[in-house]
């Protein structure tokens, strides 16, 4: 089975990361998108970041009606900071039998040569690339990056959170479910 891992904070989950997931395994040969909670994104601050079991749970709110998606938690028994090449070396050995693709914003892809093993994870593994805005992409010289023409959304989690603090609607910008998490347990307010 061809696997794309969705990797992130999902700080919390919003519709721009859904949107994309849909878009991404409709317009692509993949069969299905993991989407990898980490705990801790070792190029961000995480002193702003929810419980990882909590935002595990918002996750399975958001994808819990689509069976083209599934929640893992595989960077939760893994050495902190969590690194997508040390993820995917564990993945291939935990799943022989299923090729993995990695799923990035061009946002983090014009940062991949600071990653742990960045030059390794493009030489070796499928990345599909979305761009973001601001941070648009038209081309790249390695043969196993794609470029996606993905729909483009303004959308953050960083935006959701601060809209929360400020006591602003963020009705439409998540799932329904995930609104009510957020409302009823009054998160990042």
């Amino acid at each position: 089975m061809k696997i794309g891992l969705y990797f992130g904070s999902f700080n919390p989950i919003h519709i721009g990361h859904l949107i994309i997931a849909s878009h991404v395994v409709e317009n692509t040969d993949l069969d299905k998108i993991w989407f990898v909670v980490s705990p801790q994104n070792p190029l961000k601050p995480s002193h702003t970041l929810l419980n990882q079991y909590q935002r595990l749970h918002m996750v399975r709110l958001a994808i819990e009606n689509d069976t083209r998606f599934k929640a893992v938690d595989i960077e939760f028994k893994l050495p902190k900071p969590s690194y997508t090449i040390d993820t995917l070396i564990h993945l291939e050995e935990k799943y022989p039998e299923h090729i993995f693709s990695v799923i990035m914003g061009s946002d983090s892809y014009q940062n991949i040569n600071k990653w742990k093993n960045g030059d390794l994870l493009q030489k070796n593994y499928n990345i599909l690339i979305y761009n973001r805005p601001g941070f648009e992409i038209e081309e790249t010289t390695i043969s196993n990056c794609n470029i996606l023409n993905a729909p483009l959304l303004d959308i953050s989690s960083t935006l959701i959170r601060n809209n929360l603090k400020q006591g602003l609607c963020i009705k439409y910008l998540v799932t329904d479910l995930v609104y009510d998490e957020l409302m009823n347990n009054k998160y990042y307010k």
